[in-house]
């Protein structure tokens, strides 16, 4: 079957026959019904040690741990712990569960390369299993901007910056860890407008449930960070959000699950046990009807630690950005499992590496193919999709991808794309 024909990861005859989002369930639920490894063949092990940060993303994590996913594939002991920063899962990750850390993670999507190349510390060889979501992240500004209506096209900003300029202050804004995700999505916006994320604005490092506390002790301007941190500022009246990351480009891909290469490799059975837990926890994430006990689920103390409708108001689709601008059952809301979210493509892993070269923070020689098919394991994703059932898209690569400011990156041509930006490092 052709990608395009099954954006939903189900046949498109069967949606045919039903309409609506309860139809579409169905049909998913059909295509992957539950499974687990035959008598005799289960994982070599019970257990691993997995680090989340507290963000609505980390979910599928948390699901698969409190409904007793990974328990079904034989991995009762699985335990699912909170780490303080992504530098602390960095680190222990690094240290690995033999050394007092942890064997995977919930993790940002450039960090497993960054690891496997040594690139921000003691190289440590990693492994993508899953794509975690798409979307759900978001840029958000101070009270201050909102006379300049800052949104989607970050000049708007300019004025206020040359004001604040002109009068010796700093312009800071926050991302949460250099090379990562929310480095690259604040980057570009910034730079599609025209401002120099390295000339005009200070770039500062803060710890996602960080954000919001920052921003009302008047620390910086803007930040760059997952849900539901965004949806919290502006239920506390503090700032407003800017531009949703699915706005500047639909169905993106976000975070990732990864793990220690040599744990993968000690266990191969488990890692797709926990992949195949993860799929699962996946899709019933993104069913409609389980939204309110997700957010609940994930909104308690050994989690995100937060009030449960600035979980839920975003997961449902409903986008209130705080400046006036209100997108009810927004396209661009989180998704975990629709449309091949769970899906880690190469091609996704090539953008970031090559956001990362276009900022100076890899190296142009990089060898971005080698390292791709060393760290990208979509072979073990289509094993565990197997055990449900399902299968992945025809291809590693999703094709050619659009911005939106109209630029494009097409896989099989990254020097033309880094071509095409004005601000750039290299």
């Amino acid at each position: 079957m052709a990608e395009g024909d099954n954006r939903h990861g189900v046949d498109r005859r069967g949606l045919l026959k039903t309409s609506g989002t309860a139809a579409l369930f169905a049909a998913v639920q059909q295509a992957f019904p539950s499974g687990a490894f035959a008598a005799g063949t289960g994982p070599e092990v019970t257990g691993a040690k997995l680090g989340f940060i507290a963000l609505t993303d980390a979910a599928p994590l948390i699901i698969a741990k409190e409904l007793g996913f990974f328990a079904k594939y034989g991995l009762p002991d699985v335990q699912v712990t909170k780490q303080a920063s992504w530098g602390a899962t960095r680190d222990n990750l690094v240290l690995g569960s033999g050394g007092g850390g942890i064997d995977g993670a919930h993790i940002l999507t450039p960090m497993p390369y960054l690891l496997t190349l040594g690139a921000i510390g003691k190289a440590t060889p990693m492994s993508i299993l899953a794509r975690l979501n798409v979307n759900g992240q978001a840029i958000s500004v101070s009270k201050e901007y909102l006379g300049a209506k800052a949104d989607m096209n970050a000049a708007k900003m300019k004025g206020v910056i040359a004001q604040r300029k002109g009068a010796g202050k700093k312009i800071t804004m926050a991302m949460t860890f250099p090379g990562g995700t929310h480095d690259m999505w604040l980057r570009y916006w910034l730079a599609a407008g025209g401002i120099d994320p390295d000339k005009d604005v200070e770039l500062i490092t803060v710890p996602p449930p960080q954000m919001v506390a920052n921003m009302k002790a008047d620390t910086m301007d803007a930040f760059c960070v997952g849900e539901p941190w965004n949806d919290q500022l502006v239920a506390q009246q503090l700032g407003y959000t800017a531009v949703s990351t699915g706005q500047m480009w639909m169905n993106h891909p976000e975070k990732s699950f990864a793990m220690r290469s040599d744990w993968v490799a000690k266990y191969p059975k488990a890692a797709q046990a926990i992949t195949a837990a993860i799929i699962e926890a996946q899709r019933w994430a993104d069913n409609p009807g389980n939204i309110t006990r997700l957010a609940g689920t994930i909104a308690g103390r050994d989690y995100l630690k937060c009030p449960i409708t600035d979980i839920a108001d975003r997961l449902q689709g409903n986008f209130n950005m705080g400046d006036g601008r209100k997108f009810p059952n927004a396209a661009f809301k989180m998704k975990f499992f629709a449309g091949y979210a769970s899906f880690p493509y190469k091609s996704h892993d090539l953008w970031f590496l090559t956001e990362n070269q276009r900022w100076g923070k890899l190296p142009m020689s990089l060898d971005t193919k080698g390292v791709i098919a060393k760290v990208n394991r979509s072979d073990i994703w289509r094993k565990a999709a197997a055990m449900l059932g399902g299968k992945g898209p025809a291809s590693d690569s999703r094709g050619v991808e659009k911005f939106f400011d109209g630029k494009t990156f097409d896989p099989a041509n990254p020097k033309a794309y880094l071509a095409s930006l004005a601000i750039k490092r290299v």
